[in-house]
């Protein structure tokens, strides 16, 4: 009888758990995601030095997808970075070079993760409502936990953070640093597709 009567209290207490927080994504990309060369962005950049990027389709396909679509077209090439705020981000993509530009195509719904926005990690730029990234990013230069689970993540700086940390700032900065070119890991880059 009195192993009825605890049934329900422990129904009770099994409904009452806190909601799961999501689980914290590794920075580093799976290995089927590095391995795949598709998912390795380069930027050339005009101040020197070129920036790889391991972009992630497991955290956000959609984004990743964008990006990729974009970049095949060759979008970004002398597309500058328009807003760079030291110990806070780099963000380009913007064709106008205002923050207020995107490609022609739709804006995409959010893909928010539990991934941190530490140094190196790439997200995709936004205005104050979610669901309106279209072809601007950002990297980040150092940690800001507000950004997490309201930003989406799509990538991570795996080489040429230097050279991230080199491009100029301002809002916008007086002589912008632009992408030279951009390419994926399964594309050469320009200097040397001609050869």
């Amino acid at each position: 009888m009195k192993s009825l009567l605890l049934l329900p209290f422990a129904a009770l207490l099994i409904a009452a758990k806190p909601a799961a927080v999501p689980a914290i994504p590794s920075i580093v990309a799976p290995a089927e995601v590095a391995a795949n060369k598709v998912n390795h962005l380069f930027l050339q950049l005009s101040s020197g030095g070129t920036v790889e990027i391991v972009l992630r389709p497991d955290l956000a396909p959609h984004h990743v997808e964008r990006i990729q679509t974009l970049v095949r077209r060759g979008f970004y090439d002398g597309l500058s970075f328009h807003r760079v705020i030291p110990d806070f981000m780099a963000q380009g993509g913007d064709p106008k070079g205002t923050g207020e530009g995107g490609s022609d195509l739709p804006d995409l719904k959010a893909e928010f993760t539990a991934m941190p926005f530490l140094r190196g990690i790439v997200g995709a730029a936004r205005t104050n409502n979610p669901d309106t990234a279209n072809s601007q990013f950002f990297i980040m230069y150092t940690r800001h936990p507000e950004l997490d689970q309201n930003y989406t993540a799509i990538g991570r700086v795996v080489a040429g953070m230097d050279a991230a940390d080199a491009i100029a700032a301002g809002e916008p900065p007086a002589e912008p640093t632009k992408i030279v070119h951009a390419y994926l890991g399964d594309a050469a880059p320009a200097s040397t597709a001609s050869n």
